[in-house]
């Protein structure tokens, strides 16, 4: 959901819930809705936890648990004072909190809370445990204003928010506050649709924006209110003309004005940094306007609070016309930042930092001397965002850099008397540098670095007790207005300067699915795209999404040098069939990956944004000696990580034509390639043989992954054994066969081949018995249902066969090892695993069982199709969708089939993840394919 649809649900949640609540009743109703309605979680039972016993004296219940992000909900009924204390059955007094905390303590340290909620149903209190003392400052939301700060619940399902910050929240009103600004200026302009009137409505809200940070950051005086006094003294009619002529003198070198301009404006400090150069088109502001930006924006808001980094990309995808028509405001969190940066960079630095600060080898000078040349490095560092949108990976690093370099500054100057002040800043926004095609949103990654500065030097300026002077602005971050893929580099910064690239690339599909049908990719690849593509890969282009290209191009740039990069990108190109072409040549010119975050949701707030599934890589032509591999709050130390992003060698499993194992040939069901015509759908069947009785003998039933997993019947002529005068005797079944004929002829060059045979299916495949396996299958299911089928049955070319197949084969392949090693080497198709027979069967290690296995296996998979069999009337999708939730036999078969299966293999005991499983048959593979 995006922002706008949040916003809504939680208003309604508001409104449902407004003066009722009841502790013994109402609790799972309460935190259900709340989750489903506002939050969109509907895995409860994998996902919360409702009533879980905890051992005191006697047995006690939390409320609600929330195992993944680690939160005890601890809920009264309205009215209660959740700060009040009340006896307890053990004859102590505790409060909600404390009776939470209570129950933490009893937990298995892995399960210690790591936020605590108290609640009354009309009002939160979130207790942040990683605060030194969270009961003296609790975060409180009402009610009624969970429409604004839902945000600050976004805790309870993401396990990356480490801290809950009243800038965020800041920074989404400043947002809607700006889009609000927008949609009021555009219709005062003359020609609200021209190029021209968009790119002055833009800059003015730039400008509008930096004002009012200036003036409470303090940068244009002490009062903290220069700009809105200085518009508020103008009459109505005189305003537009009091902007123009602000932003001519904030323009304007003091020694360069005019004398005897009015004093408030020459009161004005001269900003530089080209932000307000050029006059702009402003058209009269109404009423409505100056009241918007003098009271709703500068009285009752405080600008210096927001977060650059998230406002940079809100503003950005508040007035950038292109994302205002997909809705909602999107951002990446700064917590996801992170997941690209810290291990990159930013671990290293603190590390390197602490061990200076803690040496107890090192003797006071000697420290001071090491700080000193740590902070030299610092500002030695260069950083480079290929595709910086709105530069919100630059801002957070340089924000990162500068508070530690604040640090630094701060053990430095310990104990010195300053008689004579000297900026001791050295880190600046001119050591990083992005290139962004969109002109506007240039614009705002320079504005957002300028912000990040400002408020930098604030604290820069606690710590010594020194004014330190931002204006002129004095540095420009290098952000480069083009097309990344189509310029070198080394024009916006030499490789030999460079030491980090980092970013998050644009996921376009290498395909023509459109976004909302492929939850891995967003957009589809334009003309031009494509060739910049091919130029990059070459023959080996089609098979890649546009994300390849920036790895490809970094990879160039990097050659010779020691720069590490790491992108966010769609899990796509780590998986199936693009792994090869990608990631085999970039290895054979020596990139190593050193860290990678599987796979996991990245969610865009656009309206008309997919959920994206990424992975984070860093790369570079040094290996490192530690490499890491991060699966959720988990973190796995490996000394080598492959191109599938496990610790595996390096093995690139591509398109092969026959099983490296000795097992049954996998191959594609019946294409009928009929236009319908030899198709007879449900509803039209019980007609078509009262009025065709005859035709009986020749129907059977016609199955792709649809019908299979939703048990939808449909059926089909099969004339195969039809000798010409049996069909010639059954009117419409003759008629369907003319039409056949027709629409081959008139069909595609591969179908006009057909024309000559259109009694039949293209393939005319019916074995006896046959394994069936669904081309594509829900991701949101643990395993892909497979089954058997007979001779009565046809199988269409959404199903790939297996004939002759037997109860082990079935077995294996409706595993968990099977199924770790499918969401691994196969693709995907919007929310659908993509199962192919050339990747992952013909390439899939088979274990060679001893007989006593053989048979647990056999029995294992003949109790899943035994309990399946209970449920002849329920779909596959029913039985097998949120984890087979109101079928426990069947998931219990499966867990038994899964022991039995990882027993032959081996691994029942050694192997405890999916990533150490394909390890584990990445190894068998390797073994298998040795030439």
């Amino acid at each position: 959901m995006n922002d706008i649809e949040q916003r809504k649900a939680a208003k309604e949640f508001a409104a449902l819930w407004k003066g009722r609540g009841d502790e013994k009743q109402e609790t799972q109703q309460f935190w259900s809705d709340l989750l489903h309605r506002v939050f969109g979680i509907t895995d409860f039972s994998q996902r919360v936890k409702f009533e879980k016993k905890v051992p005191l004296l006697h047995t006690s219940f939390i409320d609600v648990y929330i195992p993944e992000t680690k939160v005890i909900i601890e809920q009264k009924s309205q009215d209660v004072d959740l700060l009040k204390k009340k006896k307890q059955s053990d004859g102590s007094e505790l409060n909600p909190y404390e009776q939470a905390q209570r129950y933490g303590g009893k937990l298995p340290y892995s399960e210690r809370p790591r936020w605590i909620v108290t609640c009354n149903f009309q009002k939160f209190l979130v207790y942040d445990m990683d605060e030194v003392r969270p009961e003296e400052k609790p975060i409180e939301i009402l009610l009624e204003e969970l429409p604004e700060k839902y945000h600050l619940l976004s805790f309870l399902i993401d396990p990356g928010v480490k801290k809950i910050t009243v800038e965020q929240q800041l920074s989404v009103k400043a947002g809607e506050l700006v889009g609000k600004l927008y949609d009021l200026m555009l219709p005062q302009y003359k020609y609200p649709t021209a190029e021209s009137t968009l790119q002055s409505l833009n800059k003015f809200c730039v400008r509008v924006v930096f004002c009012l940070y200036a003036e409470d950051a303090l940068l244009f005086g002490n009062k903290g209110s220069e700009f809105h006094d200085y518009l508020a003294s103008f009459l109505p009619d005189n305003r537009r003309t009091a902007l123009i002529k602000l932003f001519r003198i904030l323009d304007q070198k003091e020694e360069e004005r005019d004398p005897y301009e009015e004093q408030k404006l020459l009161d004005f400090p001269y900003v530089n940094g080209g932000l307000f150069a050029g006059d702009i088109e402003i058209p009269q502001l109404t009423e409505e306007i100056t009241q918007l930006i003098l009271e709703d924006m500068s009285e009752n808001l405080d600008w210096s609070k927001i977060s650059p980094t998230i406002f940079g990309a809100v503003f950005e995808s508040t007035l950038n016309p292109e994302t205002r028509r997909k809705g909602g405001m999107h951002y990446t969190s700064i917590e996801n930042i992170h997941k690209v940066i810290d291990p990159l960079f930013l671990d290293d630095l603190q590390t390197e930092f602490d061990n200076i600060l803690h040496d107890p080898k090192l003797s006071k000078p000697k420290r001071a001397a090491a700080l000193e040349a740590f902070h030299e490095r610092l500002a030695k560092l260069h950083f480079l965002d290929p595709a910086c949108g709105s530069g919100n990976f630059l801002t957070e690093t340089f924000l990162s850099i500068r508070r530690l370099e604040n640090k630094v500054i701060e053990h430095l100057q310990r104990g010195l008397m300053v008689l004579e002040f000297a900026n001791p800043v050295k880190v600046s926004i001119g050591q990083f540098a992005g290139i962004e095609i969109n002109d506007f949103a240039v614009t705002v990654a320079r504005t957002a670095l300028w912000i990040a500065e400002s408020q930098m030097i604030k604290e820069t300026e606690a710590i010594v007790n020194q004014t330190i002077e931002f204006f002129p602005l004095k540095t420009d971050a290098k952000i480069v207005e083009g097309n990344a893929l189509r310029m070198d580099w080394n024009d916006v910064i030499s490789k030999y300067a460079c030491s980090y690239i980092m970013g998050n690339p644009p996921f376009v599909a290498n395909t023509g699915r459109t976004s909302s049908e492929n939850t891995h990719t967003i957009g589809v690849l334009t003309d031009a795209q494509k060739e910049e593509r091919k130029q990059l890969f070459g023959k080996s282009a089609g098979l890649l999404d546009y994300v390849s290209c920036w790895h490809k191009k970094a990879a160039d740039y990097m050659k010779g040098t020691n720069i590490s990069t790491a992108f966010v990108s769609t899990d796509s190109i780590f998986q199936g069939q693009q792994v090869a072409p990608l990631w085999k040549p970039l290895f054979q010119e020596g990139i190593n990956i050193n860290y990678a975050y599987n796979s996991f949701k990245w969610n865009s707030d656009a309206s008309n944004s997919a959920t994206v599934y990424v992975v984070i890589a860093g790369f570079s032509y040094q290996s490192k000696f530690n490499k890491k591999i991060y699966d959720g709050e988990s973190v796995k130390n490996v000394s080598h990580i492959n191109a599938y992003l496990t610790d595996g060698t390096d093995v690139f499993v591509e398109n092969r034509s026959k099983p490296i194992c000795d097992v049954p040939i996998m191959t594609t069901g019946n294409r009928p390639a009929d236009g319908g015509n030899l198709i007879i759908e449900k509803e039209d069947y019980p007609q078509f043989i009262k009025n065709e009785p005859n035709a009986i003998k020749f129907i059977k039933k016609f199955c792709g992954s649809e019908e299979f997993i939703n048990k939808k019947e449909r059926y089909c002529l099969w004339l195969v054994n039809a000798t010409p005068k049996e069909i010639q005797s059954m009117p419409l079944v003759m008629k369907r066969v003319i039409a056949c004929k027709e629409a081959r002829l008139n069909g595609a060059p591969d179908r006009k081949k057909l024309a000559d045979r259109p009694t039949l299916f293209r393939e005319t495949k019916n074995p006896k018995q046959y394994i069936i396996v669904p081309k594509v299958s829900s991701i949101n299911r643990k395993y892909i249902p497979i089954g058997f089928e007979n001779e009565d049955t046809i199988a269409s070319d959404l199903l790939f066969i297996i004939p002759d197949a037997s109860l082990f084969h079935f077995g294996i392949l409706t595993s968990n090892v099977h199924m770790a090693w499918v969401k691994m080497v196969c693709g995907y198709f919007g929310p659908s695993y993509r199962y192919s027979n050339k990747l992952a069967y013909n390439n899939f290690p088979w274990c060679n069982p001893s007989e006593a296995q053989m048979k647990k296996i056999e029995l294992a998979a003949q109790t899943i199709l035994d309990v399946r069999n209970k449920y002849e009337n329920v779909s596959l999708a029913n039985m097998y969708d949120n984890d087979m939730l109101l079928y426990p036999d069947l998931k219990k078969a499966h867990q038994a089939n899964d022991r039995a299966v990882m027993e032959a293999y081996g691994m029942w005991g050694k192997v405890n993840s999916e990533s150490e499983c394909v390890a584990w048959l990445f190894r068998m593979y390797e073994e298998l394919t040795k030439s």
